[in-house]
C-alpha cells in the first residue's frame, strides 16, 4: 500500500503532552494519528461527539475559558 506523509502545526506543550501519554500506551505519535484516521474512516466521521457550545458559552472570553481548562487539568 502506498504511503502519504501528514504534517500538522500544534503547539509543542500539547505534542508533549499527547506523546507522554502515547508513551504510557506503548504506542508512538504516528500509530496514535493511523490509529485516529483509521477510527474516521471507519465511523465515516470523527470517533467523538463534536457540540457547538450554548450562546452563553461564546460570551465567555477566551482567557476565561483558559483558565477554567487550566484549572481542570491542575489536579
Amino acid at each position: 500500500m502506498k504511503e502519504a506523509v501528514v504534517r500538522a502545526r500544534v503547539q509543542s506543550e500539547l505534542k508533549t503532552d499527547a506523546e507522554k501519554i502515547f508513551e504510557t500506551l506503548g504506542i508512538s505519535t504516528t500509530e496514535a494519528i493511523r490509529m485516529f484516521l483509521s477510527q474516521v474512516r471507519l465511523r465515516r466521521g470523527l470517533p467523538f461527539s463534536v457540540e457547538v457550545p450554548p450562546n452563553s458559552d461564546l460570551l465567555v472570553s477566551n482567557s476565561m475559558r483558559q483558565s477554567t481548562l487550566d484549572s481542570v487539568y491542575d489536579d
